[in-house]
């Protein structure tokens, strides 16, 4: 798991947070390496935020392997459609390749909040 700075971390969490009460689903980010395949290894950590993982977010980022994965769940999915997170992991991406991990992940949970606010 990559190692933040308290004010990044503190940014990252302030993101999150935000992103809930704007839209009523919870969000959560992992920042680290997938154990086996990626897009198995983040749907496992969505399926673990258990009773909250149908109305649940997770963007998952292994900066090293340069992967990047948002899982939604049922409830999620509705609000987030494929398309739309594909243009958040797009700004995500552009701002990771800049080398701006946390901005890159800050802006991307708060596009994925204003996206699935509109759509609410």
């Amino acid at each position: 798991m990559l190692t933040l700075t308290s004010t990044q971390g503190d940014d990252v969490r302030e993101a999150l947070r935000t992103a809930e009460r704007r839209t009523g689903l919870r969000f959560a980010a992992y920042l680290g390496p997938a154990i086996g395949p990626r897009r198995h290894f983040s749907e496992r950590l969505h399926a673990a935020l258990g009773a909250d993982a149908d109305r649940a977010v997770l963007v998952f980022v292994d900066q090293r392997g340069k992967a990047l994965e948002i899982v939604t769940g049922s409830l999620a999915g509705k609000w987030l459609p494929d398309a739309e997170c594909r243009v958040a992991a797009t700004s995500m991406a552009a701002m990771f390749g800049l080398g701006d991990l946390v901005g890159g992940l800050v802006t991307g949970v708060l596009l994925l909040a204003d996206q699935a606010s509109r759509r609410r």
